[in-house]
């Protein structure tokens, strides 16, 4: 189990190398990446601002991965959110999640991506070309 959060990019295959490098116990690996969109709420998107609080933010990421790791037999997982100002076609989240088999891979990728989405403490400010 792992969580990053960080401002510099990440690379998704450098990530996925260093979570399952030496392991034959991992038969299915799951990744999502989120990125910045051009646009947001119909108009078009200059920069995406995220915040977090260093520390409670990392705490709670680490809780929603021991959970997921409690309801599927994942034998490896990866958080990685990133903060700061992030233009279109930014890579913003990577959640990876290996198992032995692929039906808990995905479940506990969709479930990881569901709370980042939802509940995770980031504050995002978006601004437009018109500076609003």
């Amino acid at each position: 189990m792992a969580v990053r959060v960080q401002q510099e990019d990440f690379e998704i295959g450098a990530e996925i190398a260093r979570l399952t490098a030496g392991r034959t116990d991992i038969g299915a690996i799951v990744t999502f990446t989120g990125t910045v969109r051009g646009e947001a709420n119909g108009r078009p998107l200059m920069v995406m601002s995220l915040e977090h609080y260093p520390g409670m933010t990392e705490t709670e990421l680490e809780r929603i991965e021991v959970e997921a790791h409690g309801r599927w037999p994942l034998q490896a997982s990866l958080v990685v959110h990133r903060v700061g100002d992030l233009v279109p076609g930014d890579n913003i989240v990577l959640v990876i999640t290996a198992s032995a088999h692929r039906h808990a891979a995905f479940e506990a990728a969709e479930f990881l991506m569901d709370y980042l989405k939802t509940r995770a403490p980031f504050w995002k400010k978006e601004t437009g070309a018109d500076g609003e």
